[in-house]
């Protein structure tokens, strides 16, 4: 039995196990419930009472946290006052150990307080397509947490997408393709366009890049006028660790030139050859994916997307490899930041 065979068994097996009802249990400090009132995406938790300290009660309810974040894939704590860098690390510390660094970085983010960042700097206007943060490094976060400091007027939500669901979706004809084919990302770094490597890797050491990348399965080319290209082969699915259960955990959607907003995605085309873009996705063989196939691609996650609106004091964690997230366009001020743990190495997942 194939990987892709294997995996669409137990999903069917995933489907078919009755899920109970969510309910209080007797005596709790937290509460569960759905977000939207019907939904298993995301979990929402509150305090049943006042002076609930978050990190605390889940570092005394970690089994519990685990178990629902490995069944809906994300949970929303809502009514703890998590308002600030330092009140979000603290949770991160209790869930998961110290916040890691954003290393091999592809989107522009800011560092609020050590290993706190921004959620991302893209233009407000713009919105960012469902993607799984880190799954075409070798070595990705299990954990991504979101914290609202600061809510816009208007749009700004960061929607989930289940990505087991997704799965399902997908014809399992191209699934078996990309299985045999895999897929390849390719990078180009220069100045004005996308990020340099400098930012992406951080540092100014052309040595301490081409290290990174021999470690980490990353051919490379240096271009003329201080540019890097890069090449990375990467699996489309994967068997999630813990649950079992296929998940489509990769980024070969997102970074294709065709998922790009149409202006953004025109102008790219006009200047640039497809292996001269700032990041494109290929086949792993280096042949150009079908638009057929990134249409029905971009179709499983956006049938899939969940989306809610954010109140000041939330915290979202998800786990990474079940949960796909993007953000809305939005209007005024926002402040989202997000927090990222528990390194897991692409060598330690089934395929």
């Amino acid at each position: 039995m194939s990987g892709v065979e294997r995996a669409d068994s137990d999903f069917a097996k995933f489907r078919a196990t009755k899920r109970s009802p969510l309910k209080l249990s007797e005596g709790a400090l937290v509460k569960k419930s759905s977000l939207d009132g019907g939904g298993e995406l995301p979990l929402l938790m509150e305090p049943s009472g006042d002076d609930v300290n978050l990190p605390s009660w889940v570092k005394n309810n970690l089994p519990l946290v685990d178990a629902e974040l490995a069944k809906h894939g994300a949970i929303m704590f809502r009514g703890f006052n998590t308002d600030s860098a330092s009140k979000l690390e603290q949770l991160i510390k209790s869930v998961s150990g110290e916040p890691l660094e954003y290393t091999e970085r592809s989107s522009p983010r800011s560092q609020v307080s050590g290993n706190v960042y921004t959620s991302t700097d893209y233009p407000p206007d713009k919105s960012i397509f469902p993607h799984n943060e880190q799954s075409y490094n070798l070595n990705f976060i299990m954990k991504i947490f979101f914290c609202c400091v600061q809510r816009s007027e208007q749009g700004g939500e960061t929607p989930v997408v289940d990505c087991r669901k997704v799965f399902a979706r997908i014809d399992p004809k191209i699934r078996e393709r990309f299985a045999e084919k895999k897929y390849m990302y390719v990078r180009n770094f220069r100045e004005n366009f996308g990020l340099s490597w400098q930012t992406a890797f951080q540092t100014t050491d052309r040595a301490r890049v081409e290290v990174y990348c021999r470690g980490n399965e990353i051919e490379f080319e240096w271009m003329e006028d201080d540019r890097l290209r890069t090449r990375q082969v990467r699996e489309p699915v994967a068997i999630h660790p813990r649950t079992g259960e296929p998940v489509w955990f990769n980024h070969l959607t997102f970074f294709h030139v065709s998922t790009l907003e149409p202006e953004v995605r025109d102008m790219l085309l006009s200047q640039f050859e497809a292996d001269e873009m700032p990041n494109n996705t290929f086949y792993g063989d280096g042949s150009a994916i079908e638009p057929s196939v990134l249409e029905e691609l971009r179709g499983a996650y956006l049938s899939e997307k969940v989306v809610f609106p954010w109140q000041e004091g939330d915290v979202m964690m998800l786990d990474n490899m079940l949960t796909a997230h993007a953000r809305e366009p939005f209007v005024g001020a926002r402040q989202v930041i997000v927090g990222m743990a528990e390194p897991f190495s692409w060598k330690n997942i089934s395929v």
